[in-house]
């Protein structure tokens, strides 16, 4: 009998909740986490909002010499490590080290830390240049912290695909406990570049909204007045272990991990194939990997960033692989709430995913207000609502055409 692998934990840190009692509800109720940042303000950015998260203390979570030694995505990384383990009822202590994977991608890794370090330089002078500024930065080290805070000696991968990141995260970790390198897995992604930096260069490459007087209706993706994503950050670790040993230690089961596909456009830096081909390949793709038909899927929890080309291109590759069925699928985004995570945003709509197939509750697109000819789907506007859900996919599209789909399901016998 071929080996099953579900997700038993959760760990979100995320701009509308820490923890996962608290992100769901919010999810739940479409709150928004978008707000004016001060220091965006005070930099006199043209865009001066985000979805931060102001109330994240590192020290819940790990000491001060640790967090210390870490950029700001790692810090995130550990705490949802942390609440994922907890969130599973695991005890560490019970599992080889070695038999223990931890799989935490990124997309930016430490800009923030170079923003930082750069301005040292440039106003203290090159002797007072963090001698740990190299490892604090480098993108690997989110995954490499986990596992040093935890104690975690298996397998430790980093990808770095723009957007896709973290969807990635679940196609490697279940390969590598169906391929026998790990028992269980870390699987997810982090991402805190909110600063005036990282910001600007979005800005100028007119990526984002410049709803600066209404942060918390900037965010709509599929509305025909969207205008651009807003930029977020946090960390979202999932727990992935095999069906077998989940049920021997008597675990909740979220979800189970089907499959996945990855493909790759092969056409710009920034913009989507403009037919959405290398979406709907690895759409397909994760279809053919989890030995679905496509009518068996209920809901997918779309990449949907709030950009006239993402949201647009998106529909259109919805269409192609689910011809008729397209109408009879929803489709939400839960960026139109916590804004969009870059690394992070796979795992945050894997989790978001998951929880709508174990509560049976499809969350919404708030800020979802008027129809745009060209996105004609059930996007879930402004309110969640309950479903009967079996299947969903969970679709991730980054920068350089990386795409990654990810299939999740309700456990079944």
């Amino acid at each position: 009998m071929t080996e099953r692998v579900v997700i038993t934990g959760i760990g979100p840190v995320t701009p509308i909740g820490i923890g996962v009692e608290t992100f769901w509800e919010s999810l739940r109720e479409g709150r928004s986490g978008v707000r004016r940042v001060p220091s965006l303000v005070d930099a006199g950015l043209k865009v001066q909002i985000a979805a931060d998260i102001p109330e994240f203390e590192p020290n819940d979570f790990m000491d001060a010499k640790a967090a210390r030694r870490m950029a700001r995505f790692s810090q995130l990384a550990v705490a949802a490590s942390q609440l994922a383990v907890a969130d599973a009822g695991l005890e560490l202590e019970d599992w080889d080290p070695e038999r223990v994977a931890t799989v935490v991608n990124t997309g930016g890794g430490g800009v923030t830390t170079i923003a930082d370090q750069s301005a040292v330089l440039n106003d203290r002078g090159p002797g007072r240049v963090s001698a740990l500024f190299v490892p604090m930065m480098a993108g690997n080290m989110a995954s490499c912290q986990v596992s040093i805070q935890l104690g975690l000696r298996g397998p430790t991968i980093t990808s770095l695909a723009a957007c896709a990141s973290s969807v990635y995260a679940f196609i490697d970790g279940r390969q590598l406990l169906l391929g026998g390198e790990a028992e269980l897995a870390l699987a997810g992604g982090t991402e805190s570049n909110v600063s005036p930096l990282g910001i600007a260069g979005l800005a100028n490459m007119h990526a984002l909204s410049r709803r600066n007087d209404e942060p918390t209706r900037a965010s709509r993706p599929f509305d025909r007045d969207r205008d651009g994503f807003v930029f977020g950050e946090g960390a979202v670790v999932c727990i992935l272990e095999t069906l077998e040993a989940a049920r021997a230690r008597g675990a909740r089961i979220y979800a189970e991990v089907l499959g996945g596909g990855r493909t790759a456009d092969a056409f710009h830096i920034t913009a989507p194939d403009p037919q959405g081909e290398g979406a709907a390949r690895a759409m397909r793709a994760a279809l053919r990997n989890s030995q679905l038909e496509p009518e068996a899927i209920d809901y997918i929890c779309a990449h949907g960033t709030g950009t006239a080309l993402n949201d647009a291109i998106e529909t259109r590759a919805i269409h192609d692989v689910f011809g008729e069925h397209a109408k009879r699928l929803a489709v939400s985004s839960p960026k139109s709430m916590t804004g969009h995570l870059m690394g992070a945003a796979g795992a945050l709509s894997a989790a978001a995913a998951a929880l709508a197939l174990y509560h049976g509750v499809l969350p919404p697109t708030i800020n979802h207000e008027h129809s745009d000819p060209e996105c004609d789907l059930d996007y879930v506007p402004q309110r969640s609502r309950p479903a009967e859900l079996r299947a969903a996919l969970v679709n991730g599209f980054g920068f350089g055409g990386q795409n990654g789909v990810v299939a999740l399901a309700r456990l079944s016998e």
